[in-house]
């Protein structure tokens, strides 16, 4: 089993750029694993380098038990991985209330993480979408909350992201979402997105089945072809260390029924 440095740089990579992001973020901001995208990048960027690390040396050094360290954790992870997709399934709505209440607290948390609030708004600019399940979710959050007693400036309004795109605009317009949660969803619609994130994902997921089955069916065969070369990499040393012995053994074996002389014998025909 040949050692591929792609791997280790992408994890690498993963692990350079959430610490970065890390540093470059200000103090007192979110630092939860599900919340800040930095430190999911590290984690995973680690947890990369780390597996990858067990394949490539134990197969350079011919090391067995790195070799099934590999082995196990990526049979783990291909068992979680099915177990997740049967579990999500048969408990499809289940599924969905939690996924559904962890982006509610990713909306409530707005503005508290610079790369959340990143990665919401590109969600946002990609599908065409606004909040959860309707743009008036975005009253959760403590900016855009839609009450009297609110003093915020952006009051019952959405993020610039939520906006539709205006023809022949080349400055961006940051309030284009104030005061839309106090309009009602048709003449909303003329400025913001008003279909939630949640269902617009599920129907490009719909959408793209073949796309996303592909992807899925990929990933799970190449981790079988990895898990079959650790396997196929662990039993080549085995037998190699076998046929050794048995060769080690057998030499011994011979020297033991070759003749042995004492020293300074007469070797003089008599």
């Amino acid at each position: 089993m040949s050692c591929q440095p792609g791997a280790q740089v992408l994890s690498a990579v993963f692990i350079a750029v959430g610490i970065y992001a890390k540093v470059a973020k200000e103090k007192d901001v979110v630092d939860t694993l599900t919340m800040d995208p930095a430190l999911l990048l590290i984690v995973i960027g680690s947890v990369m380098f780390l597996i990858t690390f067990f394949g490539c040396f134990g197969a350079l050094r011919n090391i067995t038990c790195l070799l099934k360290m590999f082995l196990g954790i990526l049979t783990v992870i291909l068992l979680l991985q099915i177990t997740a997709g049967v579990v999500g399934y048969l408990f499809t709505d289940m599924v969905m209330e939690r996924t559904e209440k962890l982006m509610m607290k990713a909306i409530i948390q707005y503005r508290e993480d610079r790369d959340l609030e990143n990665a919401i708004d590109f969600i946002q600019k990609k599908f065409q979408c606004c909040g959860v399940e309707s743009y008036k979710d975005w009253s959760r959050n403590v900016y855009f909350d839609c009450s009297d007693t609110n003093p915020s400036l952006e009051a019952c309004g959405v993020p610039f992201s939520c906006c539709t795109e205006v023809l022949n605009q080349t400055v961006l317009n940051t309030m284009c979402g104030y005061g839309t949660q106090k309009l009602e969803e048709r003449p909303a619609s003329q400025d913001i997105f008003t279909i939630g994130c949640l269902e617009k994902i599920i129907l490009w997921c719909k959408n793209h089945l073949l796309l996303v089955a592909g992807l899925t069916s990929g990933l799970l065969l190449l981790e079988v072809c990895m898990i079959s070369l650790a396997a196929a990499q662990v039993s080549r040393i085995n037998q190699v260390r076998k046929q050794k012995k048995k060769n080690d053994a057998r030499g011994r074996l011979e020297r033991k029924d070759s003749y042995w002389y004492p020293a300074f014998a007469n070797f003089d025909d008599e």
